[in-house]
C-alpha cells in the first residue's frame, strides 16, 4: 500500500460523519511521504521544532506548536509519542512512529477525541508493523 493510500483511506476517512481538515505522513527528517491536498505549506524549522519536542518533551509548551505559521497551544499529549495542539475550534494531533510523523488537523464539528483516534490508531498500526 502506498503512503498516499494511508492518508486518503485511513487519515481522511469519515468518522461519525466528520473528516480531518488535512493530514500528512512525514519521515522524521521532515520529508513528506504523503499528504492531503489541503495540508498547509509548512516551514522546515517547524518540523524540526516538533521533532525536538518528541526528543525533549515540553520544549513546545511555552512557545506553542507552529505549522504553516499557525500557532497551536500545546495541550496534554504523551511525552515522546503524541503532541496535541488546540487553536480556536480546531487543533492538531502529531503521532511519532519508529520512522515517521503522522499529522492530523481538524476543525469543528470534528472533536479533538475523534482526531486523536484517527491519527493515533494509524500510528499504533505502523508501530506494530515496525514502521
Amino acid at each position: 500500500m502506498s503512503w498516499q493510500t494511508y492518508v486518503d483511506e485511513h487519515l481522511m476517512c469519515e468518522i461519525e460523519g466528520h473528516h480531518l481538515t488535512s493530514a500528512a505522513i512525514m519521515g522524521q527528517d521532515g520529508s513528506v511521504w504523503a499528504q492531503s491536498a489541503s495540508f498547509p505549506q509548512f516551514k522546515p524549522e517547524e518540523i524540526t521544532n516538533i521533532i525536538n519536542d518528541f526528543n525533549e518533551p515540553g520544549t513546545l509548551a511555552p512557545i506553542g506548536l507552529f505549522l504553516a505559521s499557525t500557532k497551536y497551544m500545546v495541550i496534554q499529549g504523551e511525552p515522546g509519542a503524541v503532541i496535541r495542539g488546540k487553536k480556536g475550534s480546531g487543533g492538531i494531533t502529531v503521532k511519532k512512529t519508529n520512522q515517521a510523523l503522522i499529522f492530523g488537523i481538524y476543525d469543528e464539528p470534528m472533536t479533538p477525541g475523534q482526531c486523536n483516534m484517527v491519527v493515533e490508531r494509524l500510528g499504533d498500526y505502523l508501530i506494530d508493523q515496525g514502521l
